[in-house]
């Protein structure tokens, strides 16, 4: 046991070294991701098209745009899209840029901040990753862990120089929640430090909200459990959880939509049903004082009962998934295409060899956690994992990209295991089944060990070459084929001479031709743009002279059409007759004028002339 009583830097020794060997191994990484993407890199921007709208956000943020304003006015239909994105995330970025900018041109200013903001993220969830594994596991532990989370930023592709969406910073809120909820003294900053990252998830994206709901659930179930034992740390969660969402309230949603529910961002829903959960947890813990388990089983129950009130008056549609409302062409012809958006059936059907690499870990730490519950052995920070561990799994079943927080989460309880096996090994090392043990366990703890082993299986030597090549040469997109063939330099630089006009174009350009030209856009794949991008649909999809129309009532000037583009080949197949399969022919009704690429490009550009 700790003796609480003494000074923290007596109850820890462990922690000056622990930050040591943080900034080893975060350094360590940075410094690998560094050396195996930047000789290669042919943009400094990520090569996921979030990336690339994020960078025309804070551009947009930078040349005066209101905080408050969220709307992207050249994306869509007239008047623009309102984009769902926090401006938590825009802030950083744009201050690197303005710091840069004071010893570098504008470009080179917003390469150096797009270099730095994604590698700086590594050092944070270090940090948290290291603080979670030393309060469930020892010293070899937290070596372990800090080897697995390095492997874990070096092969994704959240880390990256470039990656500057929100989906790294989630993980690393995700990665701080789990060390809190993780100490074994139930310290109040510890609670408290975790309260404000779940308030701060909230803020940055819906996507975190499942695991901030289970992590709530986790802090008030373990009260009822612990008592006055845990009272002070639950109250150092909720109340730090119902200020921090308060402020980040009202320092992000305009005073005009403060009555506005959106199921995507932060809104008065979700401001709503946390802060009344969060408040109705602060009292309860007060009102029960000593009292046994019965009175904290019945608070816990009207907390919940106020929660669930809370949701189905304030906001009943998001209790569902957002997408689910999408057009039934939208859903065919882009959303079933959006690899990250993909069910754990559509994955292992597109590309089983890779299946392993996003659901193997997490279902490995699942049995962990399970496993070590039923032989009692630290059973309560196992519990607190199985249930953050467990959620992010049920996320990645119905989207694949829940997969990333399984494989961060499935870290901890695997490190525990495996430094328990190296001990076993060493303490044994007549028992050679002991030692090869402890390394297959090690090598199936690594996502990517998976992956290579199914391409391994499925294809060969071959195919781990040509999947290796196709990561080095070939961008990431949303889309499960690859557009490289007109997303290329010429392409924005033919677009950029035309005078400034509405582009119809694939989805996935969309951010791009935003970014190189000044071009307004009818699509980019995101869920709020369905009037844009069905628009586009509907121009391919139309015979020429009915497309015609379509093209005239949306004021667009320039089609852009790339024949390679997976969508577009869909159009083209689903209407032999439309617009799209008739450009795939090379048949160019009259009010099409080509304009000349000078370069390498797949993608077809024409200026719009009708009366």
């Amino acid at each position: 046991m700790v003796d609480v009583s003494l000074p923290a830097s007596e109850r820890h020794p462990w922690r000056g070294s622990l930050l040591l060997w943080v900034g080893f191994y975060s350094l360590s990484a940075i410094l690998l991701i560094a050396l195996l993407n930047l000789p290669g890199a042919r943009d400094y921007v990520g090569g996921d098209n979030d990336d690339v709208m994020r960078l025309v956000e804070v551009r947009d943020l930078l040349s005066g745009q209101s905080w408050f304003d969220l709307m992207q006015y050249r994306l869509g239909l007239a008047g623009g899209t309102l984009m769902h994105w926090s401006r938590l995330i825009d802030l950083p970025i744009a201050l690197l840029i303005r710091l840069f900018s004071h010893v570098v041109p504008g470009e080179q200013a917003e390469a150096l901040a797009l270099l730095v903001w994604p590698l700086s993220l590594v050092v944070p969830l270090m940090t948290a990753m290291a603080f979670a594994a030393r309060r469930i596991g020892n010293e070899a532990t937290l070596h372990i862990t800090l080897m697995l989370t390095s492997v874990f930023c070096i092969t994704g592709n959240r880390f990256l120089p470039g990656a500057i969406d929100h989906h790294n910073v989630q993980m690393v809120l995700a990665a701080i929640m789990a060390a809190g909820l993780l100490d074994p003294l139930r310290g109040r900053i510890s609670h408290a430090i975790a309260g404000l990252a779940a308030a701060v998830a909230i803020a940055i994206g819906a996507e975190t909200t499942p695991l901030v709901a289970v992590v709530c659930a986790i802090v008030g179930l373990v009260w009822v459990v612990e008592g006055p034992a845990y009272a002070s740390a639950a109250r150092a969660f909720s109340l730090t959880l119902a200020l921090a969402l308060s402020a980040l309230f009202f320092a992000t949603v305009p005073p005009s939509r403060y009555a506005a529910v959106t199921c995507d961002s932060l809104s008065i829903g979700f401001y709503a049903i946390v802060g009344i959960g969060a408040a109705a947890l602060f009292c309860a813990t007060y009102l029960t004082g000593n009292a046994g388990l019965r009175p904290r089983i019945a608070a816990i129950l009207v907390t919940g009962a106020l929660v669930l009130a809370t949701a189905v008056v304030i906001a009943p549609q998001c209790l569902q998934n957002p997408l689910n409302e999408l057009d039934p062409l939208l859903k065919t012809l882009w959303l079933d295409g959006v690899v990250e958006a993909q069910s754990f059936r559509q994955q292992l059907a597109l590309d089983a060899e890779s299946f392993g690499g996003f659901y193997a870990v997490g279902f490995f730490g699942l049995c962990v956690c399970i496993f070590r519950i039923i032989g009692r052995d630290r059973v309560r920070s196992h519990i607190i994992l199985l249930a953050l561990l467990g959620i992010s799994f049920l996320v990645a079943l119905v989207q694949v990209r829940g997969a990333t927080f399984s494989n961060l989460y499935a870290i901890l309880p695997l490190s525990l295991l495996i430094s328990d096996l190296r001990r076993k090994a060493r303490d044994e090392p007549e028992q050679l089944g002991a030692g090869l043990v402890f390394a297959l366990t090690a090598i199936l703890s690594v996502p990517s060990a998976w992956v290579i082993g199914g391409v391994l299986f499925v294809e060969g030597t071959a195919g781990v070459t040509n999947r290796m090549k196709s990561l080095v040469e070939a961008p990431a997109s949303g889309q499960a084929a690859s557009t490289l063939d007109c997303d290329m330099p010429a392409s924005y630089a033919a677009l950029a001479k035309v005078p400034p006009t509405t582009v119809a174009a694939p989805s996935d350009m969309g951010p791009e031709i935003l970014r190189f030209t000044k071009h307004r856009v009818l699509t980019g794949p995101y869920h709020r743009n369905q009037g844009g991008m069905l628009t586009e649909l509907h121009i391919g999809l139309a015979e020429p002279e009915e497309a015609a129309a379509f093209l005239r009532g949306a004021g667009v000037g320039v089609l852009a059409f790339c024949p390679g583009f997976i969508q577009s080949e869909k159009i083209a197949t689903m209407k032999p007759d439309g617009l799209y399969a008739q450009l795939a022919k090379g048949n160019v009704p009259a009010y099409l004028n080509p304009v000349q690429i000078e370069g390498p490009s797949g993608l077809k550009i024409f200026t719009v002339n009708l009366p």
